[in-house]
């Protein structure tokens, strides 16, 4: 394993470099921390990255534009379907393809349903690495459950959905299907009071989320930091708010934001991020239209993927995804696959802040730190 430069002089008996990782089973991938000790204290840490790379933008200048869908489900694979939105909006922007209405209200309720699952899965995890429960975890995939049950049923898988397409979605949402995910958010106020009563006010969740692994305003604006993390540290930032894809500028809901920037904030901020989700819900299945789920000109592609060639041309779509900015840029050069494709990952970028937060902690620090910026290698390797 090669050695990891740190800019500070380690030719002293009291400096100490450790290993977090590759090998270890985490929650988060193979990932690997080099971080440099004096005592307990983190003198330096260096994210160490690329044990799960797997070509995947190499591959997707290889095949044609529809056949890229399913592996953009394998990025952040918690979150198949705000990934397949992202793919989506840009390939629709390059062929000038627009989304029939209702198919926009599905996209709109699929992404906020992952999202949730997105943001409890993470809380219970950042506990799990906090190492202080495990109850909130199994809380929070027992609520997952009901809505991965849904995405089976409409999508016809639990994680790797592959249901968006170009100028719609795959499968419309049937009325029992409706009632169904009104029936999970309609619960879901009273899951998030059990979940809060045993965590926001938790003396030991305080003691150990609270003024630590700090991230200021200007240092995660300067960094590129998207997503929750952003906002924890006070920026009011949020791409659905920014440039209201989709239809989201039709919706009413608030853009949560932190104080300190600590751990602690990172964690109330996905809950009210869950609940300003659910918000979002309600409105778009009051508001849902009748009518086509696919663009009519669209449809011929369905059959013969390898006749679609958009213009010559490039575009850039971007969605707010439950980690922050996930971005997709293709270059066409008329032909039936992109000449240029490359994914602006959220969970890379936001892993470049990670030594700043470290900085000056205790060592037992950086594993909360870490879950609190909640990455997944699946996109941070590609």
């Amino acid at each position: 394993m090669e050695t990891i430069p740190f800019s500070k002089n380690t030719d002293t008996a009291e400096m100490l470099e450790i290993n977090f990782g590759p090998q270890h089973p985490s929650t988060h991938g193979v990932f690997r921390m080099a971080v440099q000790l004096e005592g307990e204290k983190i003198c330096g840490l260096k994210p160490v990255f690329g044990y799960l790379h797997r070509n995947h933008e190499q591959i997707a200048e290889n095949l044609p534009y529809a056949a890229v869908m399913p592996y953009t489900d394998r990025l952040d694979y918690v979150n198949a379907l705000t990934n397949n939105f992202g793919y989506a909006l840009a390939v629709e922007k390059l062929a000038g393809l627009e989304v029939p209405e209702r198919a926009e209200y599905i996209r709109v309720i699929m992404a906020e349903l992952a999202r949730i699952v997105n943001h409890i899965a993470v809380i219970g995890f950042m506990l799990n690495d906090l190492g202080a429960f495990f109850t909130p975890l199994l809380y929070a995939f027992r609520e997952r459950e009901r809505i991965l049950d849904i995405f089976e049923g409409v999508t016809g898988s639990r994680l790797m959905n592959n249901f968006f397409r170009f100028g719609g979605v795959k499968h419309d949402l049937t009325e029992a299907d409706l009632a169904e995910i009104k029936k999970i958010i309609a619960r879901f106020p009273a899951f998030l009071k059990e979940f809060e009563d045993l965590l926001t006010k938790n003396e030991i969740l305080c003691m150990r989320c609270q003024n630590v692994g700090i991230l200021s305003a200007g240092d995660a604006i300067n960094a590129g930091i998207t997503g929750p993390v952003l906002r924890a540290s006070g920026v009011n930032y949020d791409i659905r708010k920014v440039d209201g894809y989709s239809i989201y500028n039709r919706f009413d809901f608030q853009v949560p934001l932190g104080k300190k920037g600590d751990v602690y904030d990172r964690y109330y901020v996905r809950i009210l991020e869950i609940r300003q989700s659910l918000k979002i819900l309600e409105q778009a299945l009051a508001k849902i239209p009748q009518g086509e789920i696919m663009n009519k000109k669209a449809l011929p592609y369905l059959k013969m993927p390898r006749n679609f060639k958009p213009p010559v041309g490039e575009a850039y779509g971007r969605i707010e995804s439950p980690k922050g900015e996930l971005g997709f840029y293709v270059v066409s050069d008329g032909t039936p696959q992109p000449w240029r494709y490359h994914v602006r990952a959220p969970s890379l970028i936001n892993l470049t802040a990670l030594e700043e937060m470290c900085l000056g902690q205790k060592v037992a620090d950086a594993i909360v730190i870490l879950g609190s910026i909640d990455i997944v290698l699946g996109e941070t390797d590609r």
